[in-house]
C-alpha cells in the first residue's frame, strides 16, 4: 500500500467502511467468526462488557487520545450517544487488532478475511492486512518471540494464545520487506534525504570526513 503508486486513500475508505459495517451489523453474529475469536481470544464487539457494539446504527465516538496494543483495547464510549444520523460516520470500531490478531495466528486467509469483512475486504481491509504482515516480520526480526507476543497482546484478558510464522509467503512479499527494512535501517543511521543511498546502492560521496579533519 505505502509503495503503490495506483493507491488512492479515497477511493480506500469507502470499502473500508463497508467492511466495518459487515463486520459489526453481520460477522460478529455469525458462528464461524464467534468460534475464530473465541480460538484467537479477541472479544468481538458486542462482547465488549463496557459498551458492547451490537451493530452499525448507533453513534458512538471515538475515546479521547491514543490506545496502545499494549494497553487495555479502548473501548470506554458514551452510553447516553445519540442515534446515529446519515451525516454521522458508523460507530468507530478499528479492524486493525482484528486483522493483527489474524496475521499473528496465521488466519489471514481469504476465507476467514471474507467471512470477517464482507465483500469488500480485499480493496477495504487487503492493503492494512499487507501492512500487517510487514508488520510481523519487523516485529521478528527486531526483537525476541516473548516482547513480539507481548506487542501482539491487547489486554490481560486477550493474550494471544499462540504465534504462528507468517503463513502464504510469496517472494515477492519477502522481497518488498527486504526493501522495505533497509529503508529503516537507514532511518535508523540517518541516511536520509542528502544523506540517502543511491538508487544502485553505493553510499553517498560526501559520508566520508571533510578534507580538514583528515
Amino acid at each position: 500500500m505505502l509503495n503503490d503508486t495506483q493507491f488512492e486513500i479515497f477511493e480506500w475508505h469507502p470499502a473500508y467502511q463497508s467492511c466495518q459495517r459487515f463486520f459489526l451489523d453481520h460477522a460478529q453474529h455469525e458462528a464461524m467468526v464467534q468460534a475464530v475469536a473465541a480460538f484467537v481470544n479477541i472479544c468481538l464487539p458486542f462482547q465488549w462488557q463496557d459498551s458492547p457494539i451490537v451493530n452499525s446504527t448507533i453513534y458512538n465516538p471515538p475515546p479521547a487520545g491514543p490506545g496502545p496494543y499494549n494497553l487495555p483495547y479502548p473501548r470506554h464510549t458514551n452510553n447516553h450517544a445519540p442515534a446515529r444520523t446519515s451525516a454521522q460516520s458508523i460507530p468507530w470500531v478499528s479492524l486493525i487488532p482484528f486483522i493483527r490478531r489474524l496475521v499473528v495466528t496465521g488466519f489471514d486467509k481469504e476465507g476467514i478475511l471474507h467471512g470477517f469483512f464482507g465483500d469488500e475486504w480485499k480493496k477495504g481491509v487487503g492493503p492494512l492486512q499487507e501492512c500487517e504482515r510487514r508488520n510481523y516480520l519487523f516485529a521478528a526480526k527486531s526483537v525476541g518471540w516473548a516482547k513480539v507476543k507481548y506487542q501482539y497482546d491487547i489486554s490481560p484478558n486477550e493474550t494471544v494464545p499462540f504465534m504462528k510464522p507468517l503463513q502464504d509467503v510469496k517472494l515477492e512479499e519477502i522481497e518488498g520487506a527486504e526493501k522495505t527494512w533497509s529503508q529503516w535501517l537507514a532511518m535508523e543511521d540517518w541516511m536520509l534525504g542528502p544523506r540517502s543511498v543511491d538508487i544502485d546502492g553505493s553510499p553517498p560521496r560526501h559520508n566520508s570526513a571533510p578534507d580538514s579533519v583528515l
